[in-house]
This record gives structure tokens, sequence and C-alpha cells, in this order.
């Protein structure tokens, strides 16, 4: 039945003039301290039931609704209006089929659960997990279950839905059947509406209550704290249910955040602790790998901490679970004897419970997985063996998530070598590359992208994609690339520069094919010449914001027989046009055709000037960001002209400084002094010089790569940059560490000098690291 928003609201408005004991869907209460950050009661798993009646009002539905329908099982679900999801409460039948009921279901999952709560009728579904579906994918079904569900609402409100499983070979629902679960789901709603006169908060625990349908179970064993209070095999059931959720969600991990997130939600939720830090140990010294949680202090202490510190988190590197009650010696590991007193373990996060568990690898302990607890617990055996388990699935999964992280870093450093580590000076040409791996691999690709200048007043653009990701892609880029710069040197034109290139990778003896774009600019009239190979045609934004194509013949691609010459054509650039190369990875994601995408990533930003380059390439690039888009590396440059003769023409000079040059710092400041002075912007010296120095100390003590350092004047600004091959961000504050910020970035407190100076500054990858670029206002007499 749908509830009306006034409904809705009335409902609401009464809980809240009550304003009940709060209690969870196990029915303790969930006592509010006096003291902030301390619990008064221990609740040590996903319910803990003393009294209310609500575990037995959802447990008795449940059974009823299975033992009558004939299910596997039956399954009670909660809104929880907050997180926008339906989160199963309660579970009774078999256990196999516990573990195919999503724990959580958006309220905009296609599965049967989630429309009967939404339309407040009876819905079918033969899958109970259809998972994140979408126009693009196909419906799987991995269970053998067909699931009928009811909703459980009153005319005032709806509280959730009433699921059953049952076997797929046992034939559809009868509408009498669906009328019995209709019955049942009426009279929980009604049972779960007086609990809420009395006062009884009608919601979900973090885990759900599972209560498996045989007797005889022994009960002997029952730790407080999980599952429905004197139902035999409940709590050991219940326990399950966070460990098989993790396995589920490690498996599909595919980076640390997704490993943290899982560990949130199985791990922190279903232990009720206020913070988790995963900690790996490198070069003598603990690093946090990411953090969940009021963790922000804690991970703070832990990273840069040395290993053989005497904390609990570097003694859990012996391989060894630790508990720690904030008022004697840890545990260590299952035994009751505690560490001898005169071993001192600092708590890295005033008082309360710790717990630091080893996650062992295939060989050694790869990290540690610390939680902090406001208030003082016990830790039975049974809960001990849990935490032992899920860091077993945990270790795994962060070792094999560091081995991918490692051989994509490797694959991303081989591209970045094979990429132009800067582009050259020209003075009326503006040229900015970005370049973007892809997501789904940890092979380097074959995307590259490159300027020459071949003469005073001219200029080659390239950009090339060879076939594939692999070490071969990478190897013939670097063979094509280098087969291009010499050409371009040697002054060949664009179509000469691809057939001689098409020869040269023709006695490779390689299967690979090359596509490529070159453009040859003269920058004195504007005469643009392009060659392609099998390649997408550039774009130019002509200065009135029009964007065309510079179309040229296609011919095909490198490493094809083609018996005809590779043809050119000309263009005419006027002064202040935009140039465009771009590979498809920049576009072949998209649903849109992939011209029409180029078009309007190129008109995406108003390129008024040409210190507003990076802009519009931060901009481009910012559209591609997301896994599902990177499927393909991309490459993509751009190039301003700024036609000749004119008197706010750019001035640009540029310096390169050896990574271990001791007086690399003096000679920034000497260069930025001299051509600011030949230029006419003495006033400015001060401020450039303080700036420059800051950055380059930055870039020397961090990358330890050289440094290139870049000025370029305009007419109402000056640009300063500074590259290095590290690509960490720079933050401008001491070492720090929130939800936001990365924990490898570069923590220079330098830049805390530079932001002052200058208000607009940005940070940015290149072929071989970063660039770190700021613009200053250019004062007006």
């Amino acid at each position: 039945m749908t509830e009306s928003r006034h409904a809705r609201h009335s409902a609401r408005a009464t809980e809240r003039r009550r304003r009940p004991p709060a209690r969870s869907a196990g029915g303790s209460p969930l006592v509010r301290s006096s003291t902030p950050g301390r619990d008064q009661r221990h609740s040590g798993g996903s319910h803990a039931v003393h009294g209310s009646d609500l575990p037995e009002a959802l447990r008795s539905a449940a059974r009823e609704a299975r033992r009558r329908m004939d299910a596997v099982s039956a399954a009670v679900y909660l809104v929880d209006e907050d997180q926008g999801a339906l989160s199963l409460a309660l579970a009774d039948g078999s256990a196999p089929s516990f573990f195919t009921l999503p724990g959580r279901m958006p309220l905009d999952m296609p599965s049967a659960t989630v429309r009967a709560w939404a339309t407040g009728e009876t819905a079918v579904l033969t899958d109970p997990d259809p998972g994140p579906a979408g126009p693009d994918r196909d419906h799987v079904l991995p269970y053998p279950y067909v699931a009928l569900s009811v909703p459980v609402a009153t005319d005032e409100r709806r509280f959730g839905a009433l699921t059953v499983l049952r076997v797929e070979a046992a034939g559809a629902f009868e509408p009498a059947e669906m009328g019995i679960l209709e019955d049942v789901g009426r009279q929980l709603a009604q049972s779960l509406a007086r609990l809420v006169e009395d006062g009884v908060r009608v919601v979900a625990g973090p885990m759900p209550m599972l209560v498996p349908a045989g007797a005889g179970v022994d009960t002997s064993v029952c730790t407080p704290g999980w599952g429905v209070r004197d139902v035999p095999g409940s709590a050991g059931t219940s326990m399950m249910f966070p460990l098989r959720r993790l396995a589920e969600l490690l498996n599909r991990a595919t980076t640390m955040e997704d490993v943290v997130a899982a560990a949130q939600y199985c791990v922190m939720s279903s232990l009720r602790a206020d913070a988790l830090v995963l900690v790996s140990a490198r070069e003598g010294r603990l690093w946090v790998l990411g953090h969940c949680g009021d963790s922000t202090e804690l991970a703070r202490r832990i990273h840069g901490a040395g290993v053989d510190g005497r904390t609990l988190v570097a003694a859990a590197f012996h391989g060894r679970a630790l508990y720690l009650t904030g008022d004697g010696p840890p545990l260590v590991g299952e035994a009751s004897a505690g560490v001898p007193r005169t071993e001192v373990y600092v708590p890295l996060r005033g008082e309360g419970q710790f717990v630091d568990l080893p996650l062992a690898g295939q060989n050694r302990v790869v990290a540690v997985c610390a939680l902090a607890f406001s208030g003082h617990r016990p830790f039975p055996s049974e809960e001990r063996v849990l935490l032992g388990m899920m860091a077993g699935l945990l270790g795994a999964a962060v070792e094999r998530v560091e081995l991918s992280a490692e051989q994509r870093e490797a694959a991303q450093l081989l591209q970045g070598l094979l990429l132009p580590a800067r582009l050259p000076d020209l003075p009326r040409l503006v040229t900015t590359a970005r370049y973007r791996p892809a997501d789904v691999t940890s092979e380097v690709g074959g995307d590259w992208y490159d300027v020459f200048r071949n003469a005073e007043e001219r200029a080659v653009l390239v950009v090339g994609d060879v076939e594939g990701h692999a070490v071969e892609s990478a190897a013939v880029m670097g063979q094509v690339r280098t087969a291009m710069a010499a050409y371009a040197c040697e002054g060949h034109r664009p179509a000469a520069m691809i057939d001689r290139t098409a020869r040269v990778l023709a006695e490779l003896g390689t299967a690979l094919t090359v596509t490529c774009c070159v453009v040859a600019l003269d920058t004195l009239d504007g005469t643009a010449e392009v060659a392609l190979a099998g390649h997408p045609a550039p774009l130019v934004r002509r200065p009135d914001g029009r964007i065309e194509t510079l179309d040229a013949p296609a011919n095909v691609p490198l490493g094809v027989p083609m018996a005809q010459p590779y043809e050119a054509r000309e263009h005419l650039l006027e002064s202040g046009s935009t140039v465009m190369l771009y590979t498809n990875g920049l576009v072949s994601s998209r649903s849109a055709s992939p011209e029409t995408c180029a078009r309007d990533l190129l008109g995406s930003t108003d390129v008024t000037s040409s210190s507003h380059l990076e802009d519009l390439a931060d901009r481009i690039v910012s559209e591609i960001v997301t896994p599902q888009q990177r499927r393909d590396d991309a490459a993509v440059l751009l190039a301003r002209y700024e036609g000749a003769g004119h008197g706010d023409e750019p001035k640009a000079a540029g310096l390169h400084i050896q990574r271990r040059d001791l007086r690399g710092v003096r000679t920034a400041r000497a260069f930025v002094h001299d051509k600011l002075g030949a230029w006419g912007l003495q006033d400015m010296t001060d401020v450039v010089e303080l700036a420059a120095s800051e950055i380059v100390t930055n870039a020397l003590i961090h990358a330890g790569s050289d440094v290139d350092v870049r000025l370029r004047a305009f007419e109402d600004r000056l640009r300063l940059e500074v590259r290095d091959s590290a690509t960490n961000p720079p933050i401008p504050s001491p070492l720090s560490l929130t939800e936001e910020e990365a924990p490898e970035a570069e923590h220079g407190r330098g830049m805390l000098i530079v932001e002052a100076l200058a208000g607009e500054w940005t940070s940015y990858p290149n072929g071989q690291g970063k660039t770190v670029a700021l613009n200053l206002v250019i004062p007006q007499e």
C-alpha cells in the first residue's frame, strides 16, 4: 500500500514527540552515555536482545511464512530511510539460502522485495539478488530460487517487506499462496505498529539475525549480542553472515578503497567498533592504507610511526592478534595470558578498547587491521575465531590489491618513460597534453603524444595509438615515436613522416598496427598540414567559437600494406585558434559518436587566452576519470596558435635542473630574476622568486628527479610551471590525514607559502610525472 506524504510526516512527528528509548532490531536499549564517546554497556555483535519483543515478532512471522509457504527460507526487511535502503533484519530457514539474501537493498534495486515495499503490492522475482542491473547488463540467475515478497505495512506506515524463497523446481506461486503470505505480512505490520506505540524503535541492526530451521542444535555455546536469544544455533549462524558477505565483497575488490569499504560494513559495523584503520609496514615505518569511522586522529598517529615502536599496531606485525582493554596488559591471540607487564604498549587514542589483527598473506603479515571501541568489552572465543577468519580474508585481499597496484604502477612508470618529459617552448604556439591509463588492466598501453620543433617557426604535433595493452605495445610505441622524431627533425612533411615510419614498422616484424595523426604548423602564416594513418582527424576551435574538423585523407594504419602513397591536406588557422589531437580512448566508451563527443569536450570550456589552455585540458580529462569510462588509455594534445606580429605575443623561457644539483634552487631564483628583468616585470621578481624556490625545493626533496622550470608572460598574467617525475599531488599543509587526503601525497610546508602568494595554483599529471603551476596577475599601470 502506498503511503501518503502526510501520513509519513505524521508518523515521524509522533515518534519525535514520544522520544522513546532507542532500541536495536535485536531489542536491546541503546543507552546514551553521559560521557561523550563512552558506551555504558557492551553490544558485541549484530543484535543484543534484552527487554524487547521485536526479535520474537520478526521470528514468529518469518517462521510462520516459511512453514505455510513450504519455503526454504523467509526474510524480513525493514526500511532504513537514512541510508535509502531496505536492510535484512531477520531470516529463518536453511543456512545456504541465508547467504543468497542481500544484506542491504537500495530503494531503486530491481528486486521483488523493493517492489513490494515501494508499490504496496505482492511481487515475484526469479532471483533474490539481481545486483546493480542496468540497461547494458544481462539479468543473471545465480541461485535456483524464486522469490515472493509482500509489503509489511499498515495504513499509516510502511515498515518493509516479507520475502520467502522457494526452490525453482517447486513451480510458480499460486494465488492462494500469495494470499497466505499477504495475511502474514499484515499481521506482522500490526505487531510492529503496536511495538512502535510502546516506544520500541523498529529498525534492523547492523547485521541480520539468522535462525536455522533445524532442531536439536547445541546451545551450550552462545555469543552474547548475536542472533536471537535462546534460539538454538541462531548466534553461530548469524556470525557467519558478515563473514560470508566479506568474502563476496573482497572477491570483487580491485582497489584499497574497496577493501576498506568491505571491512567497514562487515567487520567494523558488525562488531560495533568506532574506528577501523588498515596499516602496512614498509622501510621500517607504518603506513595507513585506508581508514573509516571516527578514525582520523588514530590514522594520524599511526601514519609514519616506526615499526619498532611500542604500540599494539607495530607489535601485531609479529603475527599475533592483540586485545587492549585500557586497564591492563593486552591479551595475545586466544590465550588468556597477557604480555609480560615489562612490555609497555602505548594506546594510540586515549582510553577505550583496541584490537589489532595481523592480516597474513601467503608467507608474511602484509597488514594490520586496527579496531577502536569507545567502551570496554570482552571478546568471547567465538568472536576471536570470527575475527581470525575475517583477518585471513582481508590479508589475501590486501596482498592481491597491493600486487595489482604495484604492477599497474610499474606499467604506468614504463609508459611515462616512453612519453616526452616536457613539450618544447615555441613563441607563438602554446601546447599542453594529458595522458590517462586504462583502469581495467595493469598492462601498459600504446598511446602517445609528442611535439617537435624542426625549425625556428615550424612545429610538428603528433598523437598515436598502438594496438593492444602489453609490453609489446609499449615497445612498438617507443620505436615508432623515435622514428617519428627523427623524420620530423629532418624536416620531412607529415605524409612523408608517416610513409617512412610505416616502412620502419614493417621491418620490426610485429603484427601490431599503429594509428597516428601528424600536424605540421607554420607559426608565421598559420598553415597547418594534416596527415592521418587510420586515426581520428584533429579538431580546431576557431576564435569565434566554431568547432571544425581538420579533414584529411584517412589512409590506413601503419602496419597495413598500402599500395598508394600517404596523402595530406592543408588548412589555414587564424590567430587564437585551438587545435585538439586525441586518441580513441578519450571518446570510445561514450554512447554518442566519437567525433560528436570530441567536439563536446573541446567546446566544454571558454578558451579566451593561452593561460586557460591548462583548464581546458583538465576539464577534458575529468570527463574520463570513472573506471567505466577508462577501459582504454587516452591521450590528448592541445595547441593554441597565437599568430605572428601581435603586441600581446607571449614570452617563454625554460630551465632544466639536475636531480642532485645542490645549487638548483639558487639557479632557479637567478633564472626568474633575469627573465623578469628582461621582460620589464621587475616589480614581480621578489614574489615569483620566492614561489619558484619553494616549489623547486619541494620537487627536489620529494620527487628526487630532474626538475624543469618554465616561465610564460602573457598580456595580463605571468605563469610559472615546475615539472618533476613524481605523480603524487602536493598538499599545502603539514602532514595530515583526512578522508579526502591521500596518505601518499607530498606534504610540503613550502606549499603553504605558495598558496599565500598565488590564490590560483594547480597540479596536474604530465607524461612523466606532474606539473605544479601558478598564475600571477601582472599589475597594470
